[in-house]
């Protein structure tokens, strides 16, 4: 019986092609790297969480009016009547394991980062999946404005190692606990007039949640809220001077942004900076959301921790993947080199420069079921090896071997003690 993958998650796998080309593993493989060199560069420290959270955790994090947490959240009751949820988002496990492990009092200036799977039971569709894959920051402890302008300058670096171009960065401040309240009055007002005009959930949110309504993307919705009061005219003077620092500095840092006022977020714990970065899909013409993030200066305290500043942000690696997909294709494999044997004595020999040249950091590929030598070269080739050798009885007792540059055939004979340096040099 044949069992296929659940509906909305996918395989990522290194054979990907076509329509799954966004899921090839070496254009993950690519992000990753690029990602974690930037981020070792800028002092972040690789995290990990548990997947299973209890449900609560989001509930209080995330906000119980949210569309994750309402309507897209896997939950569940386990044998001990506990209830325990995927997560939908990681920003919430990493300020729990932050509280939890005492470091707000401790150690409280950190800087995290995380790369792996989320879960929200949307409808799959383009870039939107039941699984998707997060490379996110978060970075406690630095209440400044600086701070803000460092993690934007970290995700515009971000964007541009793993090779995305035409990117927009949209920011927005959503003021605090001193000025929303009374900004949320003057919008819950304006939507209130146009009430007729939204859609059912947004009627909803105008009492509860009135900024919802701006990140609804009906489009009744959109166009009755294109004249809504913006957030970023209705700070207190703390904000504002915060907001003008921030804007202030990314022009100093030469990080180009457009003033958004519908830049509101999905998730409840943002206050004062929020941003977005956008890129075009080739194929609609579409600006697709690639990183979101901004503070959440109320979490940790939230959360059962002193008040403690903290930022960060989240990028979606399938929909990086699939811009990259379309504008570059799928990387060719590579190695550096691919030994071919004819013989036992061969194999044997290829053994010994295999553990030698991978000792030397070189990336070194056999097809140990052997087989005709021709065959053999021929995967070196798919392979995109750079050089191959042949190793047969000859070859071992004269103790040479002709090394071969794929690219241009030209071959060279090398001293078999010699040839893992050779490539080395010429790699």
């Amino acid at each position: 019986m044949k069992i296929s993958a659940v509906k909305g998650m996918k395989d990522v796998l290194p054979t990907a092609q076509g329509e799954d080309a966004p899921f090839n593993s070496r254009i993950w493989e690519r992000i990753l790297n690029a990602g974690r060199e930037v981020l070792s560069r800028y002092g972040f420290e690789l995290i990990h969480t548990p997947v299973l959270e209890e449900s609560r955790l989001f509930a209080r994090a995330v906000g119980e009016e949210t569309d994750i947490v309402g309507k897209e959240m896997y939950a569940f009751e386990d044998r001990g009547g506990k209830v325990l949820a995927l997560r939908p988002e990681n920003t919430a496990g990493a300020v729990r394991a932050y509280v939890e492990q005492g470091l707000p009092m401790r150690d409280p200036v950190q800087r995290w980062w995380y790369f792996g799977p989320m879960f929200r039971r949307e409808r799959p569709q383009r870039h939107r999946y039941r699984q998707f894959f997060q490379l996110g920051v978060e970075s406690f402890g630095v209440a400044a404005p600086e701070e803000d302008v460092e993690i934007l300058a970290l995700a515009r670096d971000l964007i541009e190692a793993v090779g995305l171009v035409g990117v927009e960065l949209r920011v927005n401040s959503l003021g605090d606990e001193a000025c929303r309240p009374g900004y949320l009055e003057v919008l819950r007002a304006y939507l209130e007039e146009r009430r007729d005009r939204l859609c059912a959930d947004c009627q909803r949110r105008i009492d509860r949640n009135p900024l919802r309504a701006l990140d609804c993307k009906e489009p009744g919705c959109v166009e009755a809220t294109r004249d809504a009061p913006a957030s970023h005219e209705h700070l207190c003077d703390p904000c504002r001077q915060h907001f003008d620092r921030v804007l202030a500095g990314a022009a100093a840092m030469e990080i180009p942004y457009v003033l958004d006022a519908r830049l509101v977020r999905g998730l409840d714990y943002y206050t004062r900076t929020a941003f977005e970065m956008t890129a075009q899909a080739l194929g609609t013409g579409q600006q697709t959301a690639v990183c979101g993030g901004g503070r959440y200066d109320g979490l940790v305290k939230l959360l059962g921790g002193p008040p403690t500043p903290a930022i960060g942000f989240a990028m979606g690696v399938e929909r990086i993947a699939t811009l990259l997909a379309e504008a570059g294709g799928v990387p060719a494999a590579s190695a550096d080199l691919f030994l071919a044997f004819a013989d036992p004595r061969g194999l044997e020999a290829a053994q010994r420069l295999a553990r030698q040249a991978r000792g030397r950091g070189l990336r070194t590929e056999m097809d140990l079921r052997g087989g005709k030598v021709s065959k053999q070269l021929g995967r070196a080739d798919r392979r995109g090896a750079r050089f191959a050798v042949v190793l047969g009885e000859l070859e071992v007792q004269a103790g040479r071997a002709r090394l071969k540059e794929m690219a241009t055939g030209q071959e060279t004979e090398v001293a078999l003690d010699a040839l893992v340096e050779e490539v080395w040099k010429r790699r």
